[in-house]
This record gives structure tokens, C-alpha cells and sequence, in this order.
């Protein structure tokens, strides 16, 4: 590719050697200066495809050329991440903001002058609004996982910030799958001659080395099956999912007492503790406590096993989840934990993700005796455990599965109610702020 030498340089000396496929076939493109629609699944090296392009073809300019929106601040600092670690050889400087953080550390970073911004839409808009964020010298506007963005209810906010920028900007739109809202996003903020490229399956497709295997447990039994798995297969990196902040807050403290490596995970922590816990559980904790919140947007080297303390509740979560494993083509596993009540999710995974899940036998002998600790029998008692038969819509507003809870934790944008057409009129947004 026709890449800078400074650049290629900066490239090698954080080990890049070879493109990845959705590097190799849509960086061309981006290169040229086209509007781009990329459907690539999460995992293969999107931020390189459009961050290396931009930093190509950077003008040398004392304002904000490129735009990063992004759904979560997780997200966002990993694009940032990335970004620095080339644009520091370069001298080119990124910040990134996002809700739940310092405003005064973000009004700094900007005032002292940036090339490139990464960042949420709340807090974008609360910084434009404010008048620290000025966008009419974007040459370059990425939304990257443009698919969860429309999921969480960013559709106005969106809408408002692209409004905002040059109309002769280039625009590329990074999503791990096609909703037909995607077309028409296309079709109101890009040129008429835009590229669209599909690499590799859809996200909706499980990726083919991952095994997939389940239990039939509940109550305190679900413990016993997590703690024979773990015996049994020994994972060596692993991310467990609960439904709630409340039964992982329990399924850490377990496992912390049985003496292993456990990080936990969920929108109730504060930002630095969720920095910490990413931190530490890609420097080497052996396990993450999480919910929903960690299902989309990380990206996490060597992952090895997924486990499904709580089942999700529908096919598409299932997806989400176990694709924290088998990143860049590896191997993984994926184990679930159902209730004999759950036995059509079994069903609804299987039929629409078009995959066998074993049942996998486990020695529960050393764990039937299994007791909680003592602070958390009535914890668990009172909240019952389990949730099969009650997967309601107040369920749903409990959980950190919503795009109401990322909204309010994540990043200061304002709830939405259900539509998802793109447009409209913003003067009179209401939103929460951080």
C-alpha cells in the first residue's frame, strides 16, 4: 500500500507486518478518499483500517481533522490506544472523551490542541455545545460499530454531530452487521458514489471455532456447574456473563474466595474501576465478571473460554457474547448454564444461529455440597437466583442488557423511544447528562 514511510515505520515498530483481510480489501478504498460502508466482523482489525488512512492522509492543521463516534467510552479508549501508539512517531495527537469522566481533563485536552477526537456521542454534543469542540475543519468522520450505536438509541445525536461537519468530508461507517438503517444513514450524511464492502460472515454467524457446549443447573447447583467447568476444562482466559450487577457482584466474590484470579465488570463501577478492571484482566487475571456491558466493544487478546452464568436472552446476545472468543481466528469455547425453564433459548441458539451445542457432562461430586457465603445466602435467596419464566419487560429495564443503562452510565446521551429512523428535528433534544 502506498503508505508513508514515516508512517510504514511507525507501523513496524509496534509489530505490524501483514494486513488483516478487512485491512487488505477496504484500506485501499479508504485511501482513495471514498465514503465507505464496511460490514466486518468485530475482532478483525477494523480500527486499523480506518485509523492508518487517516493518519496517511492527515493535513497539518491546528484543528480537529478526524472524528471517531463510538457507542461506549470501553470502545473509545481502545481506538485511542491504537491511535497514539502510531500517532505519537507521527506527531499526531488524539483525545478522547466520553461521559461518566472529568469534563475539565477533556476541556484541556482539546483547548491544548488535538488532531483527531475519539469519542461518545453525549459527550461530544456536550462539548460542541459548549463551544470547545469545533468540528467545521473535519476531514474525516468514522462511526465505528455503527450497528450497536443505532441499538443504544444514538439515531438523533448521530444525526446532530454528522449536521455539524464539512459536507466535503470523507465519511466511513464500520458495522459488524447490515440493518437496513445502516442504507439509509448512508444515504442522508454520504457522497452518492459510496463504497460498500462485505468481508468475511455476518457478526450473526457463529464463528465456526468456537465449540459450543451447555448444562441444566439452578439455584445454588449453577454455582456448582460454574466451579466443575472450571475444574474440569481449566479455562485459561474467561469471561463469565450474568444478566445482572447483582448476581455478578456475588459470582466475583466466590470465586475470589476459592482463590482465583477474578476481575469484576458492570456499569454500576465507577470509570476507573472499569479502566482498572480492563487493565487488569488483559495483563493477566485469569477471569472477568461481567455483564452485558462487556458483551460488544472489547476487543481482548487470547480469550479463551465464554461462560453463560445466565443465559441470554436471545440468539443475538448469545452472538455477541461468545465473540469475545475466537478473535482473529482462534480457537474457543463456549459453555452456557441454563434452567430446565430456558430450554427453548437452547432451542432459539441452535435453530437460529444454525450451530450444535453439547450438553456437557459434568462431576458435580465435590461441589453438591456447595454453600454461598455466608454474607450472601440471603442475597441470593431474596433475588431467587434464576429469572426463567420472567423475562418480562421490567426484567429487561433491570438489567444491564438496555440501551437506557448504557445511555445513563456510559455516556451521558439521552434515552430514546424506540425510533430508529435517522433525522428529524434536533433543535429541541432533551438528554441526560453525565
Amino acid at each position: 500500500m502506498p503508505l508513508k514511510p514515516e508512517l510504514l515505520n511507525a507501523l513496524r515498530a509496534i509489530g505490524f507486518t501483514a494486513a488483516t483481510e478487512v485491512q487488505e480489501q477496504a484500506m485501499p478504498v479508504v485511501l482513495s478518499g471514498k465514503d465507505v460502508i464496511v460490514r466486518a466482523k468485530t475482532g478483525t482489525g477494523k480500527t486499523g483500517t480506518f485509523m492508518i488512512p487517516i493518519m496517511q492522509n492527515m493535513p497539518h492543521t491546528n484543528a480537529v481533522s478526524a472524528l471517531v463516534v463510538v457507542p461506549t467510552r470501553e470502545l473509545a479508549l481502545q481506538v485511542t490506544s491504537f491511535a497514539e501508539s502510531i500517532g505519537r512517531r507521527l506527531h499526531i495527537r488524539t483525545a478522547t472523551v466520553y461521559g461518566g469522566a472529568s469534563m475539565n481533563v477533556q476541556v484541556s485536552a482539546l483547548r491544548a490542541g488535538v488532531d483527531i477526537v475519539v469519542g461518545t456521542p453525549g459527550r461530544l454534543i456536550d462539548l460542541m455545545d459548549r463551544g470547545v469542540l469545533r468540528l467545521e475543519h473535519v476531514k474525516f468522520v468514522v462511526l465505528d460499530e455503527a450497528d450497536r450505536m443505532l441499538d443504544m438509541g444514538f439515531i438523533e445525536d448521530v444525526d446532530y454531530i454528522l449536521a455539524k461537519t464539512p459536507a466535503h468530508r470523507q465519511t466511513m461507517l464500520f458495522s459488524a452487521t447490515m440493518p437496513g438503517a445502516i442504507v439509509t444513514i448512508a444515504r442522508h450524511h454520504m457522497k452518492n458514489d459510496f463504497a460498500t464492502l462485505s468481508i468475511g460472515g455476518e457478526e450473526t454467524l457463529i464463528v465456526e471455532t468456537i465449540a459450543h457446549g451447555y448444562t441444566f443447573a439452578s439455584g445454588r447447583m449453577k454455582f456448582a456447574a460454574l466451579l466443575a467447568y472450571i475444574d474440569q476444562v481449566s479455562p485459561k482466559k474467561c469471561i463469565i456473563f450474568l444478566n445482572t450487577q447483582r448476581e455478578a457482584e456475588l459470582v466475583h466474590s466466590v470465586l475470589m474466595e476459592k482463590g482465583f484470579n477474578a476481575i469484576l465488570m458492570h456499569g454500576g463501577l465507577t470509570q476507573a474501576r472499569r479502566e482498572h478492571s480492563l487493565h487488569s484482566f488483559k495483563e493477566g487475571a485469569r477471569f472477568l465478571i461481567a455483564t452485558n456491558i462487556a458483551a460488544r466493544g472489547l476487543d481482548i487478546e487470547n480469550v479463551t473460554d465464554i461462560i453463560n452464568f445466565d443465559a441470554p436472552d436471545t440468539s443475538e446476545n448469545y452472538v455477541h457474547r461468545v465473540g469475545r472468543s475466537a478473535r482473529m481466528g482462534k480457537a474457543g469455547r463456549a459453555f452456557t448454564i441454563l434452567t430446565r425453564d430456558e430450554r427453548w433459548l437452547l432451542n432459539a441458539i441452535q435453530n437460529g444461529m444454525n450451530i450444535r451445542m453439547e450438553e456437557l457432562r459434568l462431576n458435580l461430586d465435590k461441589y453438591t455440597n456447595f454453600e454461598l457465603p455466608q454474607r450472601n445466602r440471603e442475597r441470593f435467596s431474596r433475588g431467587g437466583g434464576e429469572h426463567a419464566g420472567r423475562r418480562t419487560t421490567s426484567w429487561n429495564r433491570q438489567h444491564d442488557t438496555g440501551a437506557r443503562q448504557y445511555e445513563r452510565h456510559d455516556t451521558g446521551a439521552r434515552p430514546h423511544g424506540g425510533n430508529h429512523g435517522w433525522g428529524g428535528d434536533n433543535r429541541n433534544r432533551r438528554r441526560y447528562h453525565p
